[in-house]
């Protein structure tokens, strides 16, 4: 009964695991920030303005202290928040979006699409891509035979990666299995010596 309940709970933790919030927060906005962002008319935080709610994340600063541009680089003292579900979550200088280098493991900062970040926040990863160390630059990437410049075959890539990341959790499943059955197995010994 307790293995049937330990591989139960397992499941349930892969599957939060893999689990992505769907908010429908704009882009860039702490969750904690979301009644603020609620309003049809936002006061700057710094009390220099007010804007509404369309005019949220418009590429054009409207604020000084950048509250109203969360998910853009057009005000200087910004500031972007990265979510990266199943890691860390910190925040950025707005100047760092899409700025083609992946700054967020989750790739939320680089949403224009002339960069193809991928998601490294379940494999542990708070680690920054290098557009220039990995060509993930779709405008750059010279594309001969699906090769780049590097010879890197950009064909199968996602599916490696997607690959890697169920090779790290079916390892991480066997190991906690090894463990219970070696804790059971272990208990089951010491009842044994017990009754003797």
């Amino acid at each position: 009964m307790k293995t049937t309940t330990l591989l139960r709970n397992l499941l349930l933790i892969s599957c939060c695991l893999f689990h992505v919030s769907s908010t429908d927060l704009p882009l860039g906005i702490h969750p904690l920030d979301e009644k603020y962002y609620g309003s049809e008319v936002i006061k700057c935080k710094d009390g220099s303005n007010s804007f509404t709610k369309d005019r949220l994340n418009d590429d054009f600063c409207d604020c000084l202290d950048g509250t109203d541009e969360p998910g853009t680089a057009a005000c200087p003292a910004g500031k972007f928040y990265c979510r990266n579900v199943g890691s860390t979550p910190k925040f950025l200088f707005s100047s760092r979006v899409n700025d083609n280098i992946c700054d967020c493991c989750d790739g939320s900062d680089e949403y224009d699409g002339t960069v193809n970040c991928p998601n490294t926040c379940v494999m542990g990863g708070d680690f920054s891509y290098q557009t220039r160390s990995y060509g993930s630059r779709r405008k750059h990437l010279d594309l001969i035979g699906g090769k780049n410049a590097n010879g890197v075959n950009m064909d199968d890539s996602a599916p490696r990666l997607q690959g890697l990341k169920i090779l790290v959790l079916v390892q991480v499943v066997v190991i906690i299995i090894f463990l219970v059955f070696r804790k059971l197995y272990r208990q089951s010994r010491s009842k044994r010596r017990h009754v003797r």
